[in-house]
């Protein structure tokens, strides 16, 4: 069985964006490959969280995926940290990987500019610390996306070099994947693209949001001032709307407001207050199983050991052999 690794940020809170995009990958995934889904903790530390913030951030991130549906019984979900053997396998590959090729990733030179008070090492080596993690079990498949492809196609590179050095075919090739054409792509409420916590909480529904709050925020949502001729050309912030609710409504609503606007007897309020009240119904389940684990520290401790184990014992393997590989051995 092919195996998937992907991480997963260590801050901020799941949107529907993640849920009917990387969700929805990853619960195909976790009944078809061997998948290990792990919490990218060590990233985090690029921009210097506090201990109290890291910890927080972890158990929430968690809780979140444990509630959209990845099951600790299929896949391998672990925190980053608790497996130091890619600590050690980011070390190996920073012998082999070089300053130029480095400062030429395109995810570094904009991090450059965005906090150029906060150039650090690991920013510089960030590729290499995602290659190790990728490596580590050996993974033919990565979820990524575009803005990732850079650093996967430097994560061959990598495995490849250490192959050639060391004359052992050992590292796969891993390559980006997905399920692709069966993604629904979900607008944000800004009116301008898609959702993500970049633009701000306004833009992103959020899979924890109480139903006060989804209200609140799509209701405030972009709009114009209305169609002025019969069936024209939604536009974009409009047409947004009308994508969220093919997303959480029924056809029937969809169709409702659709022959509304065509017929411009529409009252965005009205359309707005129907896709508030069916994201409360689509969101409710997670948000349900949000609160009740979130509640069950012991349960939390349970998947977070379980994963950590199963990840061990693949990492461990790893490490034992790239160990004889380069030369490692007691006397």
């Amino acid at each position: 069985m092919e195996t998937v690794v992907s991480g997963i940020r260590s801050t901020g809170k799941l949107h529907l964006g993640n849920y009917y995009g990387a969700i929805k990958n990853f619960l195909k995934m976790q009944d078809e490959y061997n998948c290990f889904f792990f919490i990218a903790d060590l990233h985090s530390l690029t921009t210097h969280p506090t201990p109290e913030n890291l910890q927080d951030n972890v158990k929430q991130v968690i809780v979140e995926y444990l509630a959209a549906g990845i099951d600790p019984e299929k896949a391998t979900i672990y925190v980053q940290s608790d497996v130091t053997e890619v600590v050690e396998l980011y070390l190996y590959l920073n012998m082999n990987a070089y300053l130029g090729e480095l400062e030429r990733a395109t995810s570094f030179k904009d991090k450059v500019r965005a906090n150029p008070d906060n150039v650090n090492a690991g920013l510089l080596t960030y590729p290499v610390l995602m290659a190790a993690d990728i490596l580590l079990h050996r993974a033919t498949k990565v979820p990524v996306g575009k803005d990732q492809e850079q650093h996967l196609e430097m994560t061959r590179t990598f495995g490849n070099r250490f192959n050639r050095l060391y004359k052992n075919e050992y590292f796969p090739e891993a390559y980006a994947f997905s399920y692709g054409n069966n993604l629904i792509k979900i607008p944000g409420l800004d009116g301008k693209g898609k959702m993500g916590k970049s633009e701000g909480d306004a833009n992103c529904v959020y899979l924890s949001d109480k139903p006060e709050a989804i209200r609140k925020k799509v209701m405030r949502a972009v709009t114009d001032s209305g169609p002025t001729q019969e069936n024209q050309v939604k536009p974009t912030e409009i047409q947004n709307l009308f994508d969220l609710m093919q997303v959480v409504s029924t056809s029937d609503t969809v169709q409702h407001f659709d022959d509304l606007y065509n017929k411009c007897q529409i009252r965005y309020g009205d359309l707005k207050k129907q896709l508030a009240e069916d994201m409360v119904v689509a969101t409710e389940p997670v948000r349900s199983r949000i609160e009740e684990i979130a509640a069950d520290d012991a349960y939390i401790r349970k998947v977070i050991n379980l994963g950590a184990e199963k990840a061990r014992e693949s990492a461990q393997q790893t490490i034992k052999d790239v160990r004889e590989i380069i030369g490692f051995r007691k006397f």
